[in-house]
């Protein structure tokens, strides 16, 4: 009589090894004096289900092969199926079909299997086996439910963090720094107002990994970013944000700035153009979005602005860009409004300019530390103190740690001119505001009116007006009032 041996280990419950089953088959087999053909092995596999690499190789050969092998010996039940029906229905097939008898090791090699009590006996085991698939999926889930509540973020990490290897560190990410500047981009830019199709060009320029129509969304609808984890609902326990051990990318504000953003948001279907930078953020006193456009006259064409729901408006671009320019070079600042904000500036650099040089000491120090390692590490295997494959894995992580703190201390070695010089430098720029605005490409141009009027400004009655301007201009703004051109 031939036999086939099947194994099974679970992901989740690995109590039996592969090798403690492959013994106990070739030994029962060996004890009823069965001819083992072979053994199926599956590794990590589900036992709900039959779809099972291994499983459906066995299942070919015993069709190719059908009359040579009389048994399929299992050393439980359960290592055959936790499904009680599923596991009935494939015993008898198998049996039919194949002329198959599927016996565990505890069973005896004569065993009637069509006798009513050897068929509740097996039914009572596989009955047990499925209460326990039930109790260890129950045990899984509620397992990454409390990791979770306990702020652990499990699985690979997302874009902007990166899976922490060390092993004090289980369940760990921190941030990937290229990838975090991109992550605040996308959230900078989308509180701003800026189409989130606009963002994602940008943003895969610069390495943005993700793909898909909801790569955006995905990043902003994230509450990992912010500091949080979400745990998902179950049973009676409702879903709820805790906060995770991981370092947060953004802050609380701006994430549920961008929440609120997002449920509140039509998408946009306004397409920038050049002809037209107050298309897509200029808003009719109705709340809509002007649109913009070219009129035919009898000579030329010309250019308009007008809102979709009040057709009897007709506002020509040029008046509208001219006043705009207007409002832009009334909010710049002024000479001595510079000189004061570049002597204030100053003074909030002292304490921070004192800690990154405290940094920029500290790193030389761990730079000389981690090279007196190297140092040591080669002495060491030169002189075969250690193995090569140790050698090779602190020389990797060594070499690492001072990549790093390289890069650390020669960016900051290229930055020759201070703080002061920068300010003194680019802070005058704000004295020519319209200049600025003026040399932006249509996307630029949108995101300075955004991230002044903050996507509020609005032209009626031969004036612009807006419910907020970003504090910075404030006081220039009583000047736009006097010359009608704004009004708050």
């Amino acid at each position: 009589m031939n036999a086939l041996g099947y194994l099974r280990l679970s992901s989740k419950d690995q109590s039996k090894s592969l090798e403690y089953q492959e013994s106990s088959i070739k030994e029962y087999c060996k004890r009823n004096k069965l001819n083992m053909l072979g053994v199926f092995k599956d590794n990590g596999e589900s036992s709900y289900t039959f779809d099972r690499p291994d499983y459906m190789a066995l299942e070919a050969y015993l069709k190719k092969y059908k009359g040579e092998c009389q048994y399929l010996i299992v050393l439980d039940h359960d290592r055959f199926s936790r499904n009680l029906p599923e596991a009935l229905m494939k015993i008898a097939e198998l049996e039919k079909k194949y002329g198959v008898k599927v016996l565990s090791t505890n069973e005896r090699i004569d065993l009637d299997t069509s006798d009513p009590d050897v068929f509740m006996k097996r039914a009572l085991d596989y009955m047990m086996a499925n209460k326990e698939l039930f109790n260890i999926r129950h045990r899984t889930k509620q397992g990454i439910r409390n990791a979770k509540e306990k702020g652990r973020y499990l699985g690979r990490a997302p874009f902007g963090y990166q899976n922490i290897i060390d092993g004090s560190k289980t369940n760990l990410i921190g941030i990937n720094q290229s990838q975090a500047v991109i992550v605040r981009k996308i959230f900078n830019d989308y509180l701003l107002g800026i189409a989130p199709y606009i963002i994602y060009k940008d943003v895969k320029a610069l390495g943005f990994k993700n793909t898909g129509n909801s790569a955006i969304y995905d990043v902003l609808n994230n509450p990992l970013y912010a500091g949080f984890i979400k745990v998902a609902a179950y049973r009676d326990l409702p879903e709820k944000l805790v906060k995770g051990l991981h370092e947060p990318i953004i802050s609380e504000t701006e994430y549920w700035a961008a929440q609120k953003m997002l449920s509140n948001k039509r998408p946009q279907r306004i397409q920038p153009a050049e002809d037209f930078p107050l298309r897509g953020v200029l808003k009719c006193w109705c709340g809509r979005n002007y649109t913009a456009g070219w009129s035919k006259g009898k000579k030329q064409y010309y250019m308009y602005y007008k809102c979709i729901d009040h057709n009897y408006i007709n506002i020509p671009g040029p008046k509208l860009h001219d006043q705009f320019n207007e409002v832009l070079k009334a909010l710049a600042f002024k000479p001595h409004q510079i000189k004061d904000l570049v002597t204030k500036a100053k003074a909030m650099l002292v304490e921070p300019l004192k800690l990154k040089q405290e940094k920029t000491k500290e790193n030389a120090k761990a730079l000389h530390a981690v090279n007196e390692k190297i140092y040591l590490l080669e002495k060491r295997y030169m002189e075969n103190e250690i193995e090569g494959s140790t050698y090779k894995t602190w020389f990797k992580q060594y070499k690492e740690e001072k990549a790093e703190l390289e890069m650390a201390l020669s960016g900051r070695a290229k930055m020759k001119d201070s703080n002061e010089a920068v300010f003194e430098r680019v802070l005058p720029w704000m004295s020519n505001l319209f200049g600025i605005y003026d040399k932006c490409t249509i996307y630029q141009k949108h995101s300075i009116v955004r991230g002044v009027f903050k996507d509020n400004l609005a032209y009626s009655e031969g004036a612009f007006r807006t419910p907020f301007i970003d504090p910075t201009f404030e006081d220039n703004s009583l000047i736009l009032k006097e010359k009608g051109l704004l009004f708050l």
